[in-house]
């Protein structure tokens, strides 16, 4: 990377001292400040030349005098760069440097992946390789008019791929017009309230579910109504008795968030004759559908929609990587005017280069075998991280069976609080989530919420048990 000098610009036409000497002096000042580091690369000749409207030879004098006296050293095409073994005479740079630093470090500056830490797919399995062939070609094909302002509605490449992709998968029969790119979960919440409720409407959700959608809503001033939710998914009975003038329902039907049973079929049909007689809406989060370890996965909500009532909504941060920031929603045929009018209003566009990666990724196959490939390790991963917790913590725990998705319930036997062993477990480097926190009741079952998509061994499960064990 090419470095900035700080102060060239303060050089002095009218100073006995020619330019080349004032130049060889910042640099070398610069140097010893610690503003140049050994290794950093000083910018071109020509560069410099034209960036201070010098001569050419000005610079080059400038440089020959660094070089020799060994404060430079020139490296071919790698360019020119200040010489390895020369240390400041600052003992630490100045604040102003620092400062100017801090934007560079940060620019890929992320924090650890915690064990058990949830929404988080398996990282190391990613297929790295593939998605960087692809994007390498997807910014060599970049036109100038793939720079402007990108499609508020979503890249019609990525649109058709969802679609496609829906109708195999899922059993949703939908065109790519009805499909809209979102930049997450909680942007197709938002876009899906502005469009279709006004403040002070009541929607169903679940409980225990998902905080966030509790927090959107509310800060809409959609006032959300709790509904139960036992083994067989979203009480319906419950439902249809508190939801009688209520606008619509967030469900998670496939793995219901956080306790992961699935709605059954008799109550999916309930559901929508629900919406169906209260002219209400369905938000279907679709969230880890496809990731079911004991059957084929189950078809969506969506698909037995016959009269318009769900909007299904699916996101690409579990199945590829939450980094992508990439979602989207597929809407009835009838409100897709609507939603187009919505996202003109409230939409900025997801960036385009992101969407042509992940369509080409979809469009070559590559997505379908990656889902495939992570069914199976999922799978796996959930055996060894259930084997090795229970391996270790014995009777002191129960792991509810869950049949699919990428977290644990591990429920406590012992009297310690589920709030206050996520605590524990955050002050000692381990992520957990309370599922008492996912309740809106008074009636809070405890239990923690661990992801095992990362954990690689059954030796590794077995270890983190122990850390566990010791918090106890």
């Amino acid at each position: 990377m090419q470095t900035s000098v700080p102060s060239l610009s303060a050089l002095d036409p009218a100073s006995s001292e020619p330019i080349y000497r004032q130049l060889y002096w910042r640099f070398r000042e610069a140097i010893n400040a610690g503003l140049l580091k050994p290794g950093d690369r000083v910018p071109a000749a020509r560069a410099l030349a034209k960036e201070l409207g010098l001569a050419r030879g000005t610079i080059d004098n400038a440089y020959s005098l660094l070089t020799s006296e060994g404060y430079l050293v020139a490296c071919g095409q790698a360019g020119t760069r200040v010489a390895d073994g020369i240390s400041g005479t600052s003992s630490s740079p100045p604040a102003s440097a620092v400062a100017q630093a801090a934007p560079h470090q940060a620019i890929r500056q992320q924090s650890a992946v915690l064990p058990f830490q949830m929404g988080v797919p398996a990282l190391d399995a990613f297929p790295r390789k593939i998605w960087a062939q692809i994007g390498a070609r997807c910014v060599r094909g970049t036109q100038p008019q793939d720079m402007a302002n990108p499609s508020v509605y979503g890249l019609q490449a990525l649109r058709a791929a969802i679609a496609t992709y829906l109708q195999v998968a899922r059993g949703i029969a939908c065109s790519p017009a009805q499909v809209f790119v979102t930049a997450g979960y909680r942007e197709t919440l938002s876009l899906i309230t502005h469009t279709l409720l006004k403040p002070a409407d009541r929607v169903l959700v679940e409980d225990p579910g998902y905080p966030p959608t509790r927090r959107l809503l509310q800060s809409l001033h959609i006032t959300p109504v709790a509904v139960p939710v036992d083994q067989d998914g979203l009480r319906v009975s419950a439902a249809l008795e508190i939801g009688h003038n209520a606008r619509a329902a967030v469900v998670t039907p496939a793995h219901q968030s956080p306790l992961c049973v699935s709605l059954s079929l008799p109550r999916r049909l309930a559901l929508l004759e629900w919406a169906s007689q209260q002219n209400a809406w369905i938000v279907e989060d679709d969230y880890d559908g496809e990731y079911r370890y004991v059957s084929r996965p189950l078809p969506a909500l969506k698909s037995l929609d016959r009269e318009g009532r769900v909007l299904y909504s699916g996101t690409f941060s579990k199945v590829l990587f939450p980094g992508m920031r990439l979602a989207y929603v597929v809407v009835p045929a009838a409100l897709v005017e609507r939603f187009e009018e919505s996202c003109k209003t409230f939409q900025g566009g997801c960036p385009e280069l992101n969407q042509a990666i992940v369509a080409t990724f979809m469009a070559e196959g590559h997505f379908g075998r990656h889902i495939q490939r992570m069914r199976k390790l999922y799978s796996e991963r959930r055996a060894m991280a259930v084997n090795g917790l229970k391996s270790v913590l014995g009777e002191r725990i129960h792991i509810d069976a869950n049949p699919g998705g990428m977290h644990l319930i591990l429920r406590l036997n012992a009297s310690c609080a589920d709030s206050l062993m996520v605590q524990r477990m955050r002050e000692a480097g381990l992520f957990a989530e309370a599922l008492s926190e996912w309740h809106q009741g008074t009636d809070k079952p405890s239990g923690l919420l661990l992801g095992f998509a990362n954990i690689d061994s059954l030796a590794s499960a077995q270890a983190l048990g122990q850390r566990i064990l010791a918090l106890m």
